[in-house]
């Protein structure tokens, strides 16, 4: 699964059960995270947020254009983001995390770094930190 596809499924998903009342805390929680991470990287761009509001009440209309603003926004590079949709992805259907539904799958990607503490090292030999 690609990475923007992994998070707009992980906010339909919490948008559809992590807002009930019989949602456990959990879920609840890992979707408010995941939320407050899709706003903090589409924040200052009004035309986003309104399609990420427009999605959490109407997912299956408001899908494709979330796919488009998430891509124009780079989230496909944003470490947190996928870490954030695997996490409730993985409360929300074990079964599926289990067999690798939701691994995200970087073959032909240039240039991703996955994991805490990343970094790359420049041609003069100087490491730099993976910026979020």
């Amino acid at each position: 699964m690609d990475p923007v596809t992994l998070i707009v499924t992980a906010l339909a998903a919490g948008a559809a059960t992590g807002i009930t009342e019989s949602a456990a805390s959990a879920v609840k929680d890992a979707y408010r995270s995941l939320l407050a991470l899709v706003r903090k990287r589409l924040a200052g761009r009004p035309d986003a947020e309104l399609v990420l509001a427009r999605h959490e009440t109407a997912s299956e209309t408001w899908q494709a254009p979330l796919v488009a603003v998430l891509q124009e926004a780079g989230a496909e590079h944003d470490p947190d983001l996928v870490t954030a949709a695997q996490a409730l992805m993985s409360l929300m259907d074990k079964a599926g995390a289990r067999a690798g539904k939701y691994t995200v799958d970087t073959r032909g990607a240039y240039g991703v770094q996955v994991g805490d503490h990343t970094g790359r090292t420049t041609c003069s030999g100087r490491r730099q930190a993976a910026k979020s």
